[in-house]
């Protein structure tokens, strides 16, 4: 007797039905919908509208009843990983991380003893299950060219119908400059390519990331509630205190989660407009009054056609995300919000870069790269391992080819 279960948080009582059958192949889990907490969150957040959370375990023998059942009990938008497509932008000139980036552009630089920046992205798209990948680079852009293909092409990563493209700046006959102008004109400059690879993946939905960031975060929860809200634009964005604040881009949402403003690095008198009630947080964080205002993460959902058509009709002109065209797009288009409690820092500065470097020695540490459920990928260095003698360690990560002797650390 196999068993095929299907559960609608939204319904009325669970129901287990069983369908004999000759035995399975397999068995495949699908989980629609994120943790607990999570779902509580969005409940307070956005006034309970959370659509059917379902998980359900489907055998190769489920009777059509209990199909139909799961069926019912699902989402009504679906968001599928395989029409989603996520494009990671290489930065600026990096010039707040010299001289760390004398040589290399900010997703390259190390982090967490033998990971580069660009793997956090990277690793986080895999899995999400998303595998249609591009990367923007331009400044000092060999090594990171170099990890990339080493870690993601050489690797042994099995992309099944997806890919992994670097598309690096470069001149254009009617653009002799060809150098990117911002977050958007890098996109731009390649819109040609991506519409080409867009039509014959039939890709609906498009996940802008930033390649200097470190978090851990599931893109296609946010990609699902972008579908649920049938928005043209998601932001992910954290509360923050006001120390943060005015580095970052900032929004003001309504009680369904819109976006009704956004300010990129508010000062003075604008920042303190920028302040947001977010008390409705305080189950998640431990003091919510810390953390009156809501950044964006630099972390953006579009519905393709609304991307194309922002940067190829409406806004030709405007080259930034977040300075010009996201300013102005909540005016006319449908922006939402999604929330992001986890630990979440942009790696932008020496000083950040410093702090989250020994964050991560920290027991318990806000953020590790030491779930099995989620791992990071980078590219194997092919080094001895440590040897340690007569040595004392307290909050340290030592990698691997390293030889120390009677050393405190």
């Amino acid at each position: 007797m196999q068993f095929a279960l299907a559960l609608d948080t939204n319904s009325g009582p669970h129901q287990i039905r069983s369908c004999e059958g000759d035995g399975i192949d397999r068995l495949e889990q699908l989980s629609i919908g994120g943790r607990k907490q999570e779902k509580a969150l969005r409940n307070r957040c956005f006034g309970g509208r959370v659509a059917a959370t379902t998980q359900c375990i489907l055998t190769s023998d489920a009777c059509p009843e209990t199909l139909h059942s799961q069926t019912q009990s699902s989402r009504k938008n679906y968001a599928d990983a395989n029409r989603v497509s996520a494009i990671i932008l290489g930065g600026g000139t990096g010039s707040q991380l010299f001289p760390l980036t004398s040589t290399r552009a900010t997703p390259a630089v190390p982090v967490g003893g033998c990971y580069r920046l660009i793997d956090i992205p990277m690793s986080n798209c895999f899995n999400s299950g998303i595998n249609k990948i591009f990367v923007m680079s331009q400044f000092n852009s060999t090594s990171l060219n170099r990890h990339i293909h080493r870690t993601y092409l050489e690797g042994g990563i099995n992309f099944a119908d997806g890919s992994v493209q670097v598309l690096a700046a470069t001149q254009m006959p009617e653009e002799p400059a060809g150098w990117f102008q911002g977050t958007a004109d890098s996109i731009r400059k390649f819109i040609w390519v991506l519409e080409d690879y867009y039509s014959h993946k039939s890709i609906d939905n498009i996940v802008i990331l930033s390649g200097d960031q470190l978090y851990r975060m599931n893109y296609m929860e946010l990609v699902q509630k972008h579908v649920e809200d049938d928005a043209d634009i998601t932001i992910s964005c954290a509360p923050v205190d006001e120390s943060r604040a005015s580095k970052n881009g900032l929004v003001k949402i309504d009680h369904s989660g819109r976006v009704l403003q956004f300010f990129e690095k508010p000062k003075g008198a604008d920042l303190n407009s920028m302040r947001v009630e977010t008390n409705f947080l305080s189950y998640a964080i431990d003091d919510a009054q810390k953390y009156p205002y809501l950044a964006s993460m630099g972390i953006y959902v579009f519905k393709k056609d609304a991307l194309l058509d922002l940067l190829k009709s409406k806004y030709t002109q405007l080259h930034d995300f977040g300075s010009e065209i996201l300013p102005r797009a909540v005016v006319d288009h449908s922006v939402q919000a999604c929330i992001f409690t986890g630990y979440w820092e942009d790696v932008g500065t020496i000083k950040s870069f410093f702090d989250a470097n020994l964050a991560l020695t920290e027991q318990p540490s806000k953020f590790d790269f030491y779930d099995p459920k989620t791992p990071f990928f980078t590219a194997p260095r092919c080094l001895p391992p440590t040897q340690l003698d007569k040595c004392k360690m307290k909050d340290a990560f030592i990698s691997d080819g390293c030889l120390l002797r009677e050393c405190n650390i």
